[in-house]
């Protein structure tokens, strides 16, 4: 067993506080390389463990395979300063269950996103005490979600009742840890059940100086985000979007657009992706529905009604015809389908003075990279005057949070190979945001009206079959 005393520095003493603590249940911690991130983790796990005889934990990383020759080979370093025997713990390498001799138990899961699993039911008979993601960073959101659903489902142990505790450790990132940690606390916004420690190199005084030094000579990006752990750092070339270009949509002031009104909707049902319908005047979204749960016939009942009240004629009526949206498009005749796999539009060669063929890989690359130019160069905006949505407790905040994420999460593909500009595909989008896209594809979806054919001014063509009184022409 243990013979020898944990040594912490200063930032994990302040993670361990908040772990002693009552009140909070969730810590991020990290930030930047060597700030003592796994070595905290192996400390917890291996506490907890031992002071609650039968505690059950669960350790995860992105892949298990460096889970194994990383996180694991730690923990067992640890426990091998700690004056632990072998005899004293029994590793079952198959199972991946590492066992102590009072019950104990830490299980050992991979967080990747698997098309044969997209709800991560691997997850669903888990009853855990703790739980801790390392480089959670790498870990999809949905991942994480309901990993943390099954913490506290053991946390009354032989009459003893233990607070349920979640850890994350990571390095900057744009994802979910950004939003959930980095920015709260960098706002003061962050809630009292979580907290959020942020511990860089220069909190490590055992860390060799040579490794300091390499850091320092390394390129811009790695000394942004593992030197100084800047979160608001983004240099990656395969980005669409500038993020700082994305946030700024919410502060851009349009001068001489056009007013013309377009709706946008990207269609599911029954649960699984939202429903969004995004409104628009010109090149400003103003409007966002939300939606879940709800067959076609209610979506376009909806649809029709968002039409009427805000006086889009059924021209500038742009449904995503791919799957579901076709059933939208057929219940609404005169409205616009779009098929992002479509053939892309041709452009006009000013030099041969003719149009020729775009350089695209399909249409939905085409509208992400002309929505890219259009938010790098400031020349649309988001003013939400009119939200609506039947998702419990869920905000405009949220809303703008999530346009935010799933516009920085839009990279082009390594066009090394093939010489046609692409977009990375949405299942690779879905397994990063661990949800669908949908806010963006509806912004992305606006660029038809740019590309294909410019909206028409408001001429209500709804028609008596449609059920709804038709309107004069303007």
């Amino acid at each position: 067993m243990a013979t020898a005393t944990i040594n912490l520095l200063p930032k994990q003493t302040e993670a361990w506080n908040v772990w002693e603590s009552d009140e909070v249940t969730e810590l991020g911690y990290g930030g930047a390389a060597g700030g003592g991130k796994t070595r905290l983790g192996c400390y917890l796990a291996i506490t907890i463990a031992e002071m609650y005889s039968g505690s059950r934990g669960a350790i995860g990383r992105k892949e298990l395979k460096t889970l194994r020759l990383t996180t694991i080979a730690s923990l067992f370093e640890i426990l091998k300063e700690l004056g632990y025997a072998e005899t004293d713990y029994r590793y079952d390498a198959q199972q991946s269950v590492l066992h102590f001799p009072n019950g104990s138990q830490i299980y050992f899961l991979d967080t990747a996103y698997s098309p044969q699993d997209p709800e991560y039911t691997r997850f669903g008979s888990l009853e855990i005490t703790w739980a801790w993601i390392d480089e959670s960073n790498e870990t999809p959101e949905k991942a994480k979600s309901i990993l943390k659903t099954r913490v506290g489902r053991k946390n009354n142990l032989d009459g003893v009742k233990i607070k349920p505790f979640w850890l994350e450790t990571f390095n900057p990132n744009k994802g979910h840890v950004h939003r959930d940690y980095y920015k709260p606390w960098k706002e003061g916004t962050l809630p009292e059940y979580r907290a959020f420690i942020r511990a860089l190199p220069g909190d490590n005084p055992h860390l060799p100086e040579a490794y300091i030094t390499n850091l320092e000579r390394s390129d811009k990006i790695t000394r942004e985000r593992l030197l100084k752990g800047n979160f608001d750092f983004d240099d990656d070339p395969q980005k669409v979007m500038f993020y700082e270009a994305i946030t700024d949509m919410t502060t851009n002031t349009l001068l001489h657009q056009k007013k013309t009104k377009t709706l946008v909707a990207d269609i599911a049902r029954f649960g699984g992706d939202k429903i969004v319908f995004g409104l628009y005047e010109g090149l400003t979204l103003y409007g966002l529905y939300v939606y879940t749960y709800q067959g076609i016939d209610e979506t376009i009942t909806k649809l029709k009604a968002t039409a009427i009240e805000h006086e889009v004629g059924y021209q500038n009526i742009l449904v995503d015809e791919d799957g579901i949206g076709g059933g939208v498009v057929d219940g609404m005749r005169g409205i616009k389908g779009f098929t992002g796999n479509a053939t892309p539009l041709p452009i006009w060669d000013f030099v041969k003075n003719r149009q020729v063929p775009a350089n695209y890989r399909n249409f939905r690359s085409q509208c992400y990279f002309k929505l890219g130019e259009m938010v790098n160069n400031r020349n649309m905006a988001i003013k939400i005057t009119r939200f609506e949505t039947n998702i419990e407790g869920y905000t405009v905040e949220k809303a703008l949070s999530d346009i935010a994420e799933e516009l920085d999460a839009i990279k082009s593909t390594d066009n090394s190979i093939d010489t046609k500009l692409s977009i990375i595909p949405k299942s690779e989008i879905k397994e990063q945001l661990g949800r669908s896209p949908d806010f963006a594809d509806i912004l992305m979806m606006r660029m038809f009206f740019e590309l294909a054919s410019l909206p028409i001014a408001f001429r209500t063509e709804l028609r008596e079959d449609d059920g709804v009184e038709t309107n004069p022409a303007e």
